[in-house]
């Protein structure tokens, strides 16, 4: 069956203006060639720290920003270069839910008019079939249709994720970037929204790319997930495999710092990294992470590793699986 998306070597470079000419003086590499496929009704799970280009990947899957290079297509259709006319009909199959629940909506227009407004600009039904749908979204993600006449400022932050999420499901799409739905959230009010998320992908069958940095949460939601360090992919596989024999020394490293009861912790090997994420702007050459990886090798400094299959449906960039040795990864994390 062909996936629902599928992203080969996606690559998104920011130049950089300098001087009075606005000359272009360099590039910010945020994505540096990057590939995944989400299926029907799959959640693929993206990790990284802060800066390594997560949330550029999925404004770029969705069009929202051009990319530089690489290929994305939906439903096996090519929509890379396709125009803002051309886009139209794929824009309501892609939505996105942003990080941001305050800033997301605008504080002018009532909770009601901000979820119907997908419905408007793609001409969905009258005036009247509009607001009965917009009502029925309030409904599903737990919000009263009687606050549909109230504006962004008379609701909570979860209250007004749930109205982000009620917009995203307007136009009945089949995809959802989740560009850290829950990362602006209490804690409590996370639990709520991901469980609402998991029954909408249930009930309409919906797939996700859902960007975040907190693993216990990529944990709950997501059937496979790709780990990303400095703009690259560096490890994709299912949650489990993940969590429990990660094969990535920067996955490794991640993983170790994810608090546990201490009743689990015994024979947990703790990872400290050195030395600070390199800059975009300037990406070491090699492997990305050679810096600060405490298992790099020669190769690792001139070599870039493929993301290859290391067992199976388990992928990693890493070059000590070539060694033939008993790869050292795996002992991070306490069963």
């Amino acid at each position: 069956m062909t996936p629902l998306l599928e992203v080969h070597d996606l690559k998104k470079h920011f130049p950089i203006h300098t001087g009075l000419l606005s000359r272009i003086s360099g590039q910010v590499y945020a994505v540096d060639g990057v590939s995944f496929e989400i299926g029907r009704g799959e959640t693929l799970g993206l990790v990284g720290e802060s800066g390594c280009g997560k949330s550029t990947v999925g404004r770029t899957v969705l069009k929202l920003l051009e990319p530089t290079a690489g290929r994305i297509r939906v439903r096996g259709d090519d929509i890379t270069h396709l125009g803002r006319e051309a886009m139209l009909p794929y824009r309501r199959q892609m939505q996105m839910i942003y990080q941001d629940p305050y800033a997301s909506l605008n504080p002018r227009m009532s909770a009601g008019e901000i979820v119907g407004e997908p419905l408007a600009i793609h001409r969905v039904g009258d005036a009247g079939e509009r607001r009965e749908r917009v009502a029925h979204l309030f409904e599903r993600v737990g919000l009263q249709p009687e606050a549909m006449g109230r504006f962004p400022h008379e609701f909570s932050g979860g209250q007004r994720q749930r109205i982000g999420i009620a917009r995203a499901l307007a136009l009945s799409p089949e995809l959802i970037v989740g560009d850290e739905p829950v990362s602006a959230l209490d804690v409590s009010i996370q639990a709520q929204i991901i469980n609402l998320l998991i029954d909408l992908q249930d009930e309409f069958r919906l797939s996700y790319l859902f960007v975040a940095h907190d693993l216990a949460v990529v944990e709950h939601i997501s059937h496979r997930v790709a780990v990303m360090y400095l703009g690259r992919i560096v490890e994709m596989t299912d949650k489990t495999s993940l969590f429990e024999t990660p094969l990535h020394p920067y996955t490794e490293a991640l993983l170790s710092a994810v608090p546990i009861p201490k009743a689990r912790a015994k024979g947990r090997k703790r990872v400290i990294l050195t030395g600070d994420v390199p800059s975009p702007i300037n990406p070491p050459p090699g492997c990305h992470f050679h810096a600060r990886c405490p298992y790099a090798m020669a190769r690792c400094r001139v070599e870039v590793p493929a993301l290859r299959e290391v067992a199976p449906g388990h992928f990693a960039s890493c070059h000590l699986h070539d060694t033939g040795l008993r790869f050292p990864l795996g002992q991070a994390v306490a069963a």
